[in-house]
Order: structure tokens, then sequence, then C-alpha cells
């Protein structure tokens, strides 16, 4: 019988508690930048964006993708859990009826276009994991919709603020969407034999494993390169992609035989995130500053 307390415990360790900040921090950082400061639309938003978003990502993820997990050895620790199966339902439960009131409130203080890239945010969340949709099983889709559940929250940050991008934030936000791309494509690497023993596609799965290694570094590359465009200091930037290229470079060569090897490199990104942000939040603070 499971207790309340491993319930709960099982909810909190679905939403991926060490990737909370990936989707909170974009949103934050977006609407303070934009909005000139923060206000009571901006916590909602970061609470929402903290753990509702992130149980509905997770959750879901962990419900529809429980066969395969059980064959996967990351499964366990920060990585993910093995949901049990006994928690499917609440957990789906869980990840619907939690996000309803952050949503009901930010769509009612929304416009318009805020409301509609809301809206997207979370349907590309669902249809990432949820049967029939499934994106993460369609080559290059895969990636792509995964960046978009980090880089919409930022997105929906600029709009809810009121703000319509200009060129500037256009180029910054496609800079961040690659280093998104490039990330899922780093991680699906080392699930190339689990995914291709279950029939699960994937980028790597498509392309192999070198090839989706040296895909995410002309992403991360590129990325970079787009950031060196910005105005200063926010050019400095581009500094920031370089922890990410050299993660991938020892796998450069890495073949589909060895994929699994590449698990190394994911357990550095995870907390090279951390360090990134921490710089990126400086910089931020220091353009602010300046502006």
């Amino acid at each position: 019988m499971t207790t309340s307390s491993g319930t709960l415990r099982a909810l909190v360790m679905s939403s991926r508690p060490i990737s909370w900040v990936n989707t909170a921090f974009p949103f934050g950082a977006a609407y303070a930048l934009a909005h000139g400061g923060m206000d009571v639309r901006g916590v909602v938003g970061i609470l929402f964006f903290l753990i509702p978003y992130n149980l509905l990502m997770y959750g879901v993820n962990d419900v529809f993708d429980y066969e395969s997990d059980l064959h996967n050895p990351r499964k366990g620790g920060v990585e993910g859990i093995l949901l049990d199966r006994r928690l499917h339902r609440l957990t789906i439960w869980a990840a619907i009826l939690l996000p309803l009131p952050f949503v009901a409130y930010l769509v009612a203080v929304g416009d318009a276009a805020a409301n509609l890239m809301l809206a997207a945010s979370l349907f590309m969340v669902v249809a990432y994991s949820a049967p029939k949709l499934r994106f993460k099983e369609r080559p290059f889709l895969d990636s792509m919709t995964s960046s978009f559940h980090f880089v919409s929250p930022a997105v929906y940050g600029v709009l809810l603020a009121g703000l319509r991008p200009d060129l500037t934030v256009w180029l910054a936000l496609l800079a961040y969407y690659l280093w998104g791309m490039a990330s899922h494509a780093f991680g699906a690497v080392q699930d190339v034999v689990a995914d291709r023993a279950g029939g699960i596609g994937s980028v790597a799965t498509v392309i192999g494993a070198r090839a989706t290694v040296r895909f995410a570094l002309a992403l991360y590359l590129v990325a970079g390169a787009l950031l060196r465009f910005l105005d200063w200091p926010w050019s400095l930037a581009a500094l920031l992609v370089l922890p990410y290229a050299g993660m991938v470079l020892p796998f450069l060569n890495i073949t589909d035989e060895t994929s699994e090897d590449a698990n190394r490199g994911w357990r550095r990104f995870l907390w090279i995130n951390y360090v990134v942000g921490f710089l990126l939040t400086q910089l931020l603070i220091l353009g602010s500053l300046r502006g």
C-alpha cells in the first residue's frame, strides 16, 4: 500500500526537481526584463513554470513511457524515476488539476497573444508524450518540440508583460531554441541502443550517434554565433555556449555501439546548466543596470 508521503514524494520526483529552474528561470527573467520588474502576474507565472508545468510535462511522460522505462537503467535518479504503475491514474489527474488554477489566472490577466502562446506551450508539453501524438518518437520533431518546452516560457513571459519582441529579442530566442534542440539531440544519443531495441524513433536512432553528436555541436556553435550579433553586454552570452560545446567534444567519434557512454556527458550537462544559469543571471543584472 502506497503511503501518502510516498505518493507525494513520487509526484515530486516525477516532476524532475532538478529541472524546475530550467522552465521557471526563462519565464521569470524574460518577464522581469520585459516588464521592468516583478509583480503578482510574474510571481504566479514563476510558480506555474516551477512545478505544475513540470509535473504536466514529466508526469505524462512517466506514465506513457512506463514500459520503455522498465528497461532504462537511467531511471531511478536525477534523470527521472520509474513511476509505480499504481500511481499512474493519480499522476495524470494531478498533472491536469494542479496547473488549472494557475492557467485560469494567467489567461484572465493575459491578452490574446499571451494566451495563444500559453496554449501552444501546454499543447506541446502534452503532445510530446501523449498517445497518438507522441512527438518524442518523430525524429527531428522530437528535438524541436523538446526545445519549445523551454523556450516557450520565455516567449510567454515577454508577451505576458505586454512587450512585442523586436528583431534583437527574436534573435536571442532563436539562439536559445537552437541551444534547446542541441541539448535534446545530445541527450538522445545515450538511448540509441535501447530506443532501437524498443522500436522508438528519435533523431539519434535515425542519423546515428556520431552524426547526432556533431549535429548537436553545430547547433550549439550556431546559437553562439547568433548571440554575437546582440548589443553589448548581451553579446557576452555567446561565451556561455562554450561549456556545452566542450561537453560534447569528447563524444564526436562515438559509435552506436558505445552510445551509452554519452551518459557521462549528459550528467555533466545537468550541472553545467546551473553554472551557466548563474552566469547568465549576472549578465542579465549587468545588462539591466546598463539599460
